[in-house]
């Protein structure tokens, strides 16, 4: 397993780290095991946020009494210093610590500088001088705001998705990080669940000096990526020609299933129904072909096109189309006119 050091925060962590929002489905005692097991296994880097429920409680129960030997980031999507300070505060507490390596702007909207009138980065910068953060970072969906920041010389690390469906634009970001000595945490490495084989992403990460935080809420899923510091993977030419195959199935406008969309005016789950054609075909059919999925696919029937969901689309998806589109897909795979 390859280390990489973190940009200029010099935090040095096997390229393997766990992503901690899916804890927030399972109980404090499965989110437990899972976390000292991947402890155990070589992770030590756990990426967690304000907004993930009780993850953070989670994590803090799992790894209190040895802060010393993990590397502990977190975020929030405070707007206001008010709100970022409470966040923080609420966030020290339910981690059991009195600092965080890394605290990040969530899914921020837009590259917060000093004097923007927000008064935002003056605050990363006043906890940093309190000792409660060591380092600055923001999160981003889009690829405009991660690379103001990446240009701007503010943060530490940048976290932004990425995966084996990258664009040139996407790399490009990487390479800009690279260059200007910030750490890049590769989220999304698995594209929403879209991405199965388990190989072929870590093999395109070792590509690229970036930390995936892989989300996990199983066993088994968690033992796949553990597994890697055990063998070697790197890119071959098998791997290579399978993911040109995935690219061509998979780039354009697909959902990626990261949910801020939601909630639907009329209940649609967009989230996976945007993305129904893909998952229905990648996955085990079955289960998205009993009455339950069928319900919620003909809910797009329902659509009144408000418009809401594309406002809020990080990747601005022209989604009721998109809905419409999977809609269509779905009848003719029911009504046996497309096999799969």
């Amino acid at each position: 397993m390859r280390n990489i050091t973190l940009g200029r925060t010099g935090i040095v962590t096997p390229q393997n780290a766990f992503g901690a929002l899916p804890i927030q489905r399972v109980s404090f005692d499965v989110a437990k095991r899972l976390l000292l097991r991947a402890y155990e296994g070589g992770m030590v880097f756990f990426d967690t946020a304000r907004v993930y429920s009780d993850s953070e409680e989670k994590m803090g129960q799992a790894f209190e009494g040895m802060r010393d030997k993990i590397y502990i980031a977190s975020k929030t999507q405070a707007e206001t210093p008010e709100k970022f300070w409470s966040d923080l505060e609420t966030t020290l507490k339910n981690l059991k610590t009195d600092y965080l390596d890394i605290y990040q702007f969530h899914c921020a909207k837009m590259c917060y500088r000093p004097d923007d009138g927000t008064g935002m980065y003056e605050c990363m910068l006043e906890a940093q001088r309190q000792g409660k953060i060591r380092y600055i970072g923001i999160t981003a969906h889009k690829i405009g705001v991660a690379e103001e920041a990446a240009e701007s010389g503010l943060y530490d690390t940048i976290q932004y998705p990425f995966c084996y469906l990258a664009t040139d634009r996407d790399v490009a970001l990487v390479k800009k990080c690279e260059e200007n000595n910030i750490g890049f945490i590769a989220m999304k490495g698995l594209s929403g669940g879209l991405l199965t084989n388990t190989d072929a992403c870590m093999a395109y990460m070792t590509d690229y000096n970036v930390l995936p935080i892989w989300g996990v809420q199983r066993d088994q899923e968690l033992e796949d990526w553990l597994s890697y510091f055990d063998k070697d993977i790197s890119m071959t030419d098998e791997i290579a020609e399978f993911i040109k195959k995935e690219r061509a199935e998979l780039l354009g406008d697909f959902c990626r299933g990261c949910g801020y969309c939601m909630p639907c005016t009329v209940g649609i789950q967009i989230n996976n129904c945007a993305r129904m054609s893909q998952m229905i075909r990648r996955s085990p059919s079955a289960g998205f072909l009993g009455d339950f999925w069928k319900g919620e696919l003909m809910r797009i029937e329902q659509c009144i096109d408000c418009g809401i969901c594309k406002t809020k689309c990080p990747y601005e998806l022209d989604i009721p189309t998109l809905l419409r589109k999977n809609l269509a897909d779905y009848k003719d795979i029911i009504n046996g006119k497309v096999q799969i």
